[in-house]
């Protein structure tokens, strides 16, 4: 059983489908649609998928990125990062894709496995050998095995590891894709502007879609409560460079999608008996890197390769949740300190910042890129 239908639920499903494995999947929502608005799906998402023979078309479905502008506030250079020499080196371009598109491609490749929509879990418990999940409706299911894929506020993780709190730095995000072309926003384009405790990413979805990202510092309740609109954005970009302010203003207040800033710090246990997370339950990350949706695509195909052939279920999740700890456990980390030196605010952080990602060997940018894109394809030995 499979809790969340998500990129991490749908892409789990996919992978053990291929392994042989059936699948049911509950979600909490009334109707099966992504939410959000669009997303990276990097190189080591891809070759993750590949190692199961899956090929999802995204690059027909969205939008190859070669390279990354980083930019003042006001639209000057400060460095292009470029990734398509990385891409040919790991077998696999990063691409740009809206969710909706990403959701559809993972359902086709599920194979129509049987999905229950309104079904909010609430708790688990052992029952004759397997597992029993029982629903916010009084209903409940029972399974070999459960698998959290049930999001930021997974109630599969908090019958695992108690109460938490999130940890929030302190910033919104604003997310949104919108149907306009700009003249300096050709194909395959992305850019960051980095401005004093704010930010702004736009990226070419392919056609004349783009994909647009904002972040602000602010307190974490006013972030976690943000109910402003596109006119509030507008004027917190006031002065930037001309294709941000254009394709905000381009953007209907509906079309704004507000998140806070939050992650979670890494967890020592997944799971227990036969019960584990994965994505965004298992090791929720801030979004400065980019690896959230691969991290859950990496989590599947590792968990469906540890689940092939296996007859001890219970250690064949523990080996998964072993091959992907410390590999999760980092990009939390490396994006937790990435989002505090991109949300500085003062003038002298900002002028270092600049310096700092100007001046920095390629070399160096080369190598932690390639790190996060290379997708770690050995697995612990049976038995650990």
């Amino acid at each position: 059983m499979i809790v969340g239908a998500g990129i991490g639920g749908l892409a789990a499903a996919g992978a053990l489908r291929r392994v042989g494995v059936d699948v049911e999947i509950h979600e909490q929502a009334s109707e099966l649609r992504a939410a959000g608005s669009a997303l990276s799906l990097t190189a080591n998402a891809r070759v993750a998928l590949r190692c199961l023979g899956i090929d999802l078309d995204v690059e027909r479905r969205g939008q190859v990125y070669p390279e990354l502008h980083f930019r003042t506030a006001t639209g000057r250079p400060i460095r292009t990062v470029r990734f398509a020499h990385l891409g040919d080196r790991v077998g696999a371009q990063n691409v740009a894709i809206h969710r909706g598109e990403l959701h559809r491609a993972l359902l086709a490749e599920a194979g129509d496995p049987p999905i229950r929509l309104g079904s909010a879990a609430r708790r688990f418990h052992r029952h004759h050998g397997g597992i029993r999940v029982e629903f916010a409706d009084g209903t409940s299911a029972d399974g070999d095995l459960l698998i959290g894929a049930d999001g930021f506020g997974s109630a599969v993780r908090r019958q695992l590891v108690g109460p938490e709190r999130p940890r929030e730095p302190g910033y919104v995000c604003w997310l949104a894709t919108v149907a306009y072309r700009h003249h300096l926003v050709r194909e395959g384009y992305a850019a960051h502007y980095w401005g004093r405790g704010q930010r702004f990413g736009l990226v070419h979805l392919g056609g004349d879609h783009v994909y647009w990202w904002g972040t602000r510092n602010m307190p974490p309740e006013a972030a976690r409560d943000w109910r402003g609109g596109r006119d509030e954005i507008l004027h917190a970009y006031a002065g930037w460079a001309d294709e941000v302010v254009a394709t905000v203003a381009a953007t209907a207040d509906a079309a704004v999608i507000s998140v806070p800033a939050r992650d979670r710090p890494a967890l020592r246990r997944w799971g227990d008996g036969a019960v584990t997370l994965l994505g965004d339950a298992a090791h929720p990350m801030l979004p400065s890197l980019g690896q959230g949706a691969a991290m859950a695509v990496e989590d599947a195909v590792v968990l469906a390769r540890c689940l092939a052939g296996a007859t001890d279920l219970p250690g064949a999740l523990r080996r998964y949740e072993a091959a992907r700890r410390d590999r999760t456990r980092r990009m939390i980390r490396q994006a937790h300190s990435l989002s505090r030196i991109e949300q500085l605010a003062s003038p002298a952080g900002d002028l270092a910042r600049r310096a700092y990602l100007r001046w920095l060997p390629t070399r160096l940018v080369d190598r932690r890129n390639l790190a996060d894109l290379t997708f770690p394809d050995a697995l612990p030995a049976a038995g650990r």
